[in-house]
């Protein structure tokens, strides 16, 4: 009986995206830096030599970021023995929520809201609904920045003043770190939680609550407590229709967030990406027939593409592979794994921010051949014809044994 894995590489690109200067992003390539950088030798700490991840180069890894972009890819030459291609987004964002929505058949219909470059970055109105919500005289940082360091920066003021720390992206996100135990994470959850409806109208696409443990001593860290509070989709997703037809959808890591709970029965959350993994073994073993398993793998993204540590991503990279390996030898008839990603983040570009690219494709349990360019939303569509389900989406069938299939389309014939 079928069962389907819709499995995120959360920020596991192949660059190549035909609009990638429109967010000035051309030539990011996140899998194509990390690749170069390790056949060069420029990746060797914690780890040696030409990237090996060999598991998902079966797949058709390597093919996939050969057909995204051009570039090489020295170590990823296995021939595929799965589907490959890669996946263009037409949503305008490179943002978690465009991504998944997307990626679950719905691109994103609006322009999303993202704060100035600039200090302060929020209105005042906004800064004052916030000081007036957590009863404090302030905010601190009110900037763009990345969250690691911005904690660093002022975790000590924080603990000394109250003042929530609040900071944005090229992202449509307002962020809000606080420390779980002099601020508190009740505390701060409902504090985004209330402001969330504000920023929602604004068509900002998330809130995410960012605590924090430590003290200026020993340093700060983040936990694994982050809560995001997202917008909800603007149509039924892949999800609701697996729903409505009487399926199960279990949500693993930050996916029943990112869809404002629409659409989700089940919800698996961890400290790390190692617990979320433990979650997605028992998933296999144990969901029934009919099940979609929606898994979103972070730390790609957020311990070392934002950070931009490229040995760091290749190492994480190459664990991923072995988890890749126990997950398709646990596999039973009838299941499809679907392995994605949902934007880029370069970890050898500059910045610190997401990156506009495509995405690799690269599917388990439905035979071997060339997807080749498709779009987002063709994923849903061919979830849901493997699991038989009705896709309500745009999107097209990839699965060549699918009833609603037809030869994959060239990049023009789907722009």
């Amino acid at each position: 009986m079928a069962r389907a894995f819709l499995i995120v590489l959360d920020s596991v690109g192949c660059g190549g995206a035909p609009d990638a200067a429109d967010f000035g992003d051309e030539g990011a390539n996140t899998l194509g830096r990390i690749i170069a950088a390790c056949a060069a030798g420029q990746a060797g700490q914690g780890r040696s030599g030409p990237l090996r991840v060999p598991v998902l180069d079966r797949l058709g890894l390597g093919a996939a970021v050969r057909l995204a972009s051009g570039c090489a890819t020295p170590g990823l030459r296995a021939a595929p023995q799965g589907l490959w291609g890669a996946a263009t987004e037409v949503s305008r964002g490179k943002d978690t929520p465009s991504g998944h929505w997307e990626l679950a058949g719905v691109p994103v219909p609006w322009e999303w809201t993202c704060f100035p470059r600039q200090i302060p970055a929020f209105p005042p109105e906004l800064t004052a609904q916030v000081c007036a919500l957590a009863g404090t005289d302030g905010i601190l940082g009110n900037c763009h920045a990345a969250g690691i360091p911005i904690v660093q920066e002022l975790g000590g003021e924080h603990l000394r003043t109250g003042w929530p720390i609040c900071y944005t992206s090229v992202d449509s996100v307002f962020q809000i770190a606080a420390h779980e135990q002099a601020f508190g994470l009740e505390r701060l959850h409902q504090l985004c939680a209330d402001l969330a409806p504000t920023l929602h109208a604004m068509r900002v696409g998330r809130v995410i609550a960012r605590p924090f443990t430590g003290d200026e001593v020993s340093g700060f860290r983040r936990t694994g407590n982050r809560r995001d509070f997202a917008m909800r989709p603007p149509a039924p997703t892949l999800c609701d229709w697996v729903q409505d037809a009487g399926g199960t959808v279990h949500a693993v890591g930050k996916i029943s967030d990112i869809f404002s709970g629409q659409g989700i029965d089940h919800v698996y959350k961890g400290a790390d990406d190692t617990a979320l993994f433990e979650h997605l073994l028992w998933l296999i073993d144990g969901a029934a027939a009919g099940s979609l398993i929606f898994c979103n793998f972070v730390e790609f993204d957020t311990l070392y593409g934002h950070a931009r540590d490229i040995a760091g991503y290749a190492r994480a990279l190459e664990r991923f592979d072995q988890w890749a390996g126990q997950v398709l030898a646990r596999m039973r008839p009838g299941d499809m794994l679907v392995f994605t990603a949902d934007h880029g983040n370069d970890p050898g570009f500059p910045g610190t921010d997401h990156t506009r690219e495509r995405v690799p494709v690269l599917v388990a349990g439905a035979g071997a051949g060339c997807i080749g360019h498709c779009s987002f939303v063709d994923v849903a569509a061919s979830i849901a014809a493997h699991l038989g389900v009705a896709s309500q989406g745009a999107g097209r069938s990839f699965l060549p044994f699918a009833e609603s299939s037809t030869p994959p389309r060239s990049q023009e014939e789907r722009s």
